[in-house]
Formats: C-alpha cells, sequence, structure tokens
C-alpha cells in the first residue's frame, strides 16, 4: 500500500481494517469476522479499499457492504492480485495489479498466518 500511496501523488488520510476468513490454513473458512474495525468516519467521503488479493471474494464482498453501511461518497476496490478462478461471489475489482493462477501465494505484504508478507516478490507456497 506504501508504494501505491507515493504513487497517486496526492493527499490521502489511511484507515486500516483487519478482516480473517483463513485463521491458519490455506483454505478459507467462508466466515468473515472483523479483528480491527474502521477508525476514521468515511460518511461523504470517496474510499479506495487496498486488497492485498482477491481469491473467493467472501472477504472483500463482506468489506464492502461493511464499508457501504458506512455511507461514504463513492466505494472502489484495487486489489494488487486477482485469482479469478477461486470467486465464490461477483466481485467488481476497479483496479486490479495482475491475475494469479489457482495457487497459495504470499509475499509483498501477502501473508499466510501472518509469515510471509514480508517477502520482497510474490512467491507460491507448495
Amino acid at each position: 500500500m506504501a508504494d501505491l500511496v507515493r504513487e497517486l501523488g496526492l493527499p490521502v488520510e489511511v484507515d486500516f481494517v483487519k478482516l480473517s476468513s483463513y485463521g491458519a490454513g490455506t483454505r478459507t473458512s467462508g466466515k468473515v469476522k472483523v479483528v480491527h474495525g474502521l477508525k476514521s468516519p468515511i460518511k461523504g467521503r470517496d474510499v479506495l479499499i487496498v486488497e492485498d488479493i482477491v481469491d473467493t471474494g467472501l472477504t472483500v464482498s463482506f468489506l464492502m457492504s461493511y464499508l457501504q453501511n458506512k455511507k461514504p461518497a463513492s466505494l472502489k476496490l484495487c486489489a494488487l492480485v486477482d485469482k479469478p478462478s477461486q470467486h465464490k461471489v461477483p466481485v467488481t475489482i476497479d483496479y486490479v495489479g495482475f491475475t494469479v493462477p489457482d495457487k497459495f501465494v504470499v509475499g509483498y505484504g501477502i501473508d499466510w498466518n501472518e509469515k510471509f508478507r514480508h517477502l520482497r516478490d510474490i512467491c507460491i507456497i507448495e
């Protein structure tokens, strides 16, 4: 996200929402929970969700509903990585970095059970 903010070239405010649906596994549980909620009010504001990866779409769909309920002026989704072969719900991604095959990826901010986020590249867990 830091790389994206630098490239935008305009002042932005950043807030974080932490959601979980994986736990310690490599497959989603299908149940999304809010681990850390939004702190800043977004009513009437333009909001860009910056997501590391869209896999099943369940988490991002949950997040979109969570944020829509807070009445932003606009809501867009940006994802570094999309895995369309795994979508279980329809997802509209306004800005996509690139798509990946049906493999479990980590690195460049994407974690597995809070590990491997620090890797400089996006790698496949085998």
